[in-house]
């Protein structure tokens, strides 16, 4: 990081500052001032409404107080687009509060009862459409699996016979969403372990999120597939919001979404795993 780009920040002088661990997307930085500390993200090569979707979500969480970074400033400098959040200093923190955070953020209901956001999902690899529309299915089948499908084609990295199968998985998907109800309820969209972490007081928060209106096994699917939520998590999710006969099978729905992003962002190193849950879903 240059100190001269620093200087362009609509912020008072930054005094110091240094790389974190910001994801596979972000470059990102803790900047300290003689008046406070803030959080950077910078995607170089972007415009500054890279960010127009995460911004919606945090300012969404916001709203319906669901712990998380504030919004504190966005541009674009040298061709780098850039965000600006506080700073959450993090700590431990007990799982179960986490699984009740989850569960607060589940109860909130579609503000015009559709499935969607107002913003796209915009990523390094892949975007996805969240245009508003009235069933779950077309907005998660239609436009995000069968995006997906199309795009593993044209990498290279979806066979004629890894598409073949994929349209026997899609036909068994379509056929259990069509059985059941779901509810468009404010959703994370990217929950794995690395975003989430518990501020010095040993609150919950969520951070970096791709949010969307959508079915709430979304997020929870997403949960189980690299680790790091503990019984303690699910148990306090369960206990404000059950999970729905049949969400076991379900889960696999979200689990093959993320593996197939994984495929496309990283390459064959997750051809496996994907092969197996489309195994899986068609043996179903």
């Amino acid at each position: 990081m240059d100190q001269n780009w620093l200087d362009q920040l609509p912020i008072e002088p930054v005094t110091s500052y240094q790389g974190v661990h910001g994801g596979d997307v972000n470059e990102a930085y803790h900047l300290n001032t003689a008046k406070r500390e803030l959080f950077l993200l910078v995607q170089p090569g972007q415009p500054a409404s890279f960010y127009a979707g995460e911004i919606a979500g945090l300012k969404a969480f916001q709203e319906n107080d669901i712990n998380a970074p504030r919004v504190l400033g966005n541009g674009a400098i040298d061709g780098a687009g850039y965000l600006l959040l506080s700073y959450m200093t993090s700590g431990t923190g007990d799982q179960a509060a986490l699984g009740h955070l989850v569960a607060k953020l589940h109860q909130v209901k579609s503000p015009n009862g559709r499935f969607g956001f107002d913003q796209p999902y915009a990523g390094t690899s892949v975007s996805f459409d969240n245009a508003w529309t009235d069933t779950w299915t077309e907005l998660f089948v239609d436009r995000r699996l069968d995006v997906l499908d199309r795009a593993l084609t044209h990498k290279g990295l979806w066979t004629a016979a890894d598409h073949t199968r994929y349209l026997a998985a899609r036909a068994k998907i379509v056929a259990a969403l069509a059985k059941r109800a779901s509810q468009p309820v404010l959703l994370h969209g990217d929950l794995w372990s690395g975003n989430f972490m518990f501020t010095a007081n040993g609150q919950p928060a969520l951070i970096d999120p791709a949010a969307l209106y959508g079915d709430r096994e979304f997020d929870i699917g997403i949960t189980t597939v690299f680790g790091g939520f503990n019984d303690r998590f699910y148990q306090a999710y369960a206990a404000d919001l059950p999970l729905e006969p049949g969400a076991g099978k379900r889960l696999d729905f979200y689990r093959l979404y993320l593996l197939m992003v994984h495929l496309d962002k990283f390459g064959s190193s997750y051809a496996r795993p994907v092969s197996q849950l489309l195994g899986r879903i068609i043996a179903d």
